[in-house]
C-alpha cells in the first residue's frame, strides 16, 4: 500500500502536469552588501541605539535577503552572513556541496565553541556597540548549511555565534548548548541518532529533498537569541559571526530577521511550509474542484 506521502506527491505531480497546480516559484532573493551600517539598520528594531558598526569578511559573504517565507525559510526578510557566497543561498537546491572558498581567517570567539585543536576559516563577522531602553534584548534567526546531512556528527561542523560582551547567546531553546550541525540535526543516516530533530528541516537531495526553495541541504527552525539583566543606557558589544571549521568547503549561513533586534522579546513566527506541504494543500483543493465538476456533469 502506498504511503500517504507518496499518494499526495503523485497526486500533486499529476495536477502539475494538467497545469492546475504549480510549485512555489519564488526563491529567496539576495542583495549582497558588506556595508556594516546597511546590514545593522536592517535588523535593528525598537528600543536599540547602535554605534560603531563594522563588518569583517568577504564582500560576497553577506547581504540582505527577501522572500524567505515563500522559500520556506520561516522568516521573510533580513540579513544573511555566510562562510562563502551569499548568492548561493538562492534555490532551488540543485547540489549537495555549494561552495565559495574565500581564503580568509577564522575568529577567536568562534574557536572557543569548537573542539580544542580545531580551527575556523572564512569568517564573516558583523559587530557593533549598542544601548537598550530596557533590561533585555532579542532577535530571530535561522541557521542553514550545506554540511547537512553528510557531515552530521563529524569534525566538519561549521560554527556560528552571537557574542554579547564575549558570551554566546545563540543557544538551543531551554539549554546552554550552542546551535550547530552536531547539536541540531535529523541524524545520520537521516532519522537515526538524531539530535534535537524537532528543530530541524531536512532539504537534502540525498534524503528525499528538496522540500524548500533554498540551496542549503538543511536548516533550523526559527530560533530567538535573547539576553536579560542588561543595564538601561549602558554600552554593550554584540558580535554576529559564522565560519567554516577545518576546511573552506561546503557553505553555511545564518539568516537574521529584519527589525527583530529590539529591547523586547521577539514575537513568534510561523513554521516554514515545505514544497510538498504546499503541493498537498493544492491537491486537496484540486480534488474538491474535480468532485464539483463531476457532480455538475452528472446533473447536466
Amino acid at each position: 500500500m502506498k504511503s500517504l506521502k507518496n499518494v499526495l506527491k503523485n497526486s500533486a505531480l499529476s495536477l502539475l502536469g494538467l497545469g492546475l497546480l504549480t510549485a512555489p516559484a519564488h526563491a529567496v532573493n539576495i542583495t549582497t552588501s558588506s556595508d556594516a551600517n546597511v546590514l545593522v539598520n536592517q535588523i535593528v528594531g525598537s528600543g536599540i541605539t547602535v554605534y560603531n558598526a563594522k563588518y569583517h569578511g568577504a564582500p560576497l559573504a553577506s547581504g540582505i535577503f527577501k522572500g524567505g517565507i515563500a522559500s520556506g525559510l520561516g522568516i521573510d526578510t533580513g540579513i544573511i552572513l555566510t562562510t562563502g557566497d551569499a548568492n548561493l543561498a538562492v534555490g532551488p537546491n540543485d547540489k549537495d556541496n555549494a561552495t565559495k572558498e574565500n581564503g580568509l581567517l577564522g575568529d577567536t570567539n568562534l574557536n572557543s565553541l569548537i573542539p580544542p585543536g580545531s580551527k575556523t576559516l572564512d569568517a564573516s563577522i558583523l559587530e557593533f556597540d549598542f544601548t537598550s531602553s530596557t533590561d533585555e534584548i532579542s532577535f530571530n534567526y535561522v541557521f542553514a548549511s550545506e554540511e547537512y546531512n553528510e557531515y552530521v556528527n563529524s569534525s566538519y561542523n561549521d560554527v556560528f555565534g552571537f557574542f554579547l560582551n564575549g558570551k554566546n547567546i545563540a543557544l538551543i531553546p531551554g539549554t546552554t548548548k550552542p546551535v550547530s550541525i552536531n547539536n541540531v540535526n535529523g541524524g545520520k543516516p537521516l532519522n537515526t541518532n538524531a539530535t534535537n530533530p524537532q528543530f530541524f528541516n531536512n532539504n537534502d537531495l540525498s534524503d528525499g529533498g528538496p522540500f524548500y526553495n533554498i540551496q542549503y541541504d538543511g536548516f533550523t527552525k526559527v530560533f530567538t537569541a535573547k539576553a536579560k539583566g542588561l543595564t538601561v543606557g549602558e554600552l554593550y558589544h554584540l558580535k554576529l559571526a559564522i565560519a567554516d571549521v577545518e576546511d573552506f568547503g561546503w557553505d553555511s549561513a545564518v539568516f537574521i530577521q529584519a527589525g527583530t533586534f529590539s529591547s523586547k522579546l521577539s514575537k513568534t513566527v510561523p513554521e516554514p511550509t515545505s514544497v510538498l506541504g504546499i503541493l498537498a494543500f493544492g491537491a486537496v483543493g484540486a480534488s474538491s474542484y474535480f468532485k464539483r465538476k463531476q457532480k455538475a456533469s452528472t446533473k447536466a
